[in-house]
């Protein structure tokens, strides 16, 4: 009986081969597909790449709730700020592809850093992979309550008599590609880009009257404008913020090419596997549709801006990078 097995094996050794190759790969595939059924068990890790009270970091606290209600498990919000986000975002790209760290991302680190950075960490476009972008916000340009100027004509007149130091969120960014732009609008002025680690540090030290204005998103921005203590100039958009009504447009005040929305996205780590990707994708579009978050996020000045597919979020992503590579050449903002 022994002799004949071993016969057996030495003549189809090759089928056998065969076989048990094609086993480990079936193995290998179902591995995590099977993970990716029981995702998700545990908690998950929602990076944002700002300080807290940004833009990034109210937007993912506004859907972390709704999205672990429907997920089953906490979506834990963890702030690595610096670096205009590449920190936050690296550390996501360099974390285990398993659904588990993903993050809140927004124009500034995904489609303008690589325009604006010598070296960038990671390549968005290989080293990661895009769920759908969750909601988008305008520019906004505001100044000190002491500072002269009502309008953007107003300001540019003022910068052509003395510096006017204009704060970001950080170097080679959205709000630091509008301030570019307003400074070639602005022709012979003194428009200074004075850069921070966030918008809650920028919007502090206008607050304290070390800066003339600032460039970020509305919604950090609202609070202050709406006691006073901030004065809006302009909105960056060819529309009205529906949160600000009365406020104009840069296109209305003349201004055509001063345009800067962002957006917001949530991206995983590529590799991820696509049916994790699926139901992320699945949470975030059914949080994004629940009517109290939709109102949360208008009370801040937050549109919901949803894609279709993460497929069609990957085409949007390719496309903004590619305008913002544009503007970034034109204006020549640079992070150093």
């Amino acid at each position: 009986m022994l002799s004949v097995s071993i016969h057996f094996l030495k003549r189809h050794k090759q089928h056998l081969a065969c076989f048990f190759l094609c086993l480990c790969a079936s193995m290998t595939y179902m591995l995590p597909c099977a993970q990716a059924q029981d995702y998700p068990s545990k908690a998950i890790t929602l990076v944002v790449g700002f300080p807290p009270g940004g833009s990034n970091d109210i937007v993912a606290r506004i859907f972390a709730p709704k999205v672990s209600d429907i997920l089953g498990v906490p979506v834990i919000i963890l702030n690595k700020a610096g670096s205009n986000a590449l920190i936050g975002t690296e550390f996501v790209v360099r974390a285990p592809p398993d659904g588990y760290t993903i993050t809140l991302a927004s124009a500034s680190p995904l489609a303008i850093s690589p325009h604006t950075y010598a070296n960038m960490p990671f390549d968005t476009l290989k080293d990661l992979v895009g769920i759908t972008t969750v909601a988008q916000t305008p520019e906004l340009l505001s100044i000190h309550a002491s500072v002269p100027a009502k309008n953007l004509q107003e300001l540019i007149a003022l910068s052509k008599t003395r510096q006017v130091t204009i704060a970001s969120s950080g170097n080679g960014g959205l709000p630091h590609l509008a301030i570019e732009l307003l400074r070639i609008a602005a022709g012979e002025g003194q428009i200074v880009h004075v850069p921070y680690k966030g918008a809650g540090p920028a919007i502090a030290d206008l607050l304290g009257a070390h800066v003339d204005g600032i460039v970020v998103d509305l919604a950090p921005q609202y609070p202050m404008v709406q006691d006073g203590r901030l004065r809006p100039i302009a909105v960056t958009n060819s529309t009205r913020a529906l949160l600000l009504p009365e406020v104009q447009t840069s296109v209305e005040q003349g201004f055509p090419t001063l345009l800067a929305v962002n957006w917001f996205s949530v991206m995983a780590p590529a590799k991820t596997p696509k049916p994790v990707i699926d139901k992320l994708f699945t949470a975030f579009v059914k949080a994004a549709g629940d009517p109290e978050l939709v109102e949360s996020l208008r009370k801040i000045g937050v549109e919901p801006f949803l894609q279709s597919s993460p497929e069609a979020f990957e085409k949007f992503l390719l496309s903004e990078t590619e305008r913002w590579g544009q503007v970034a050449k034109a204006s020549g903002a640079r992070s150093d």
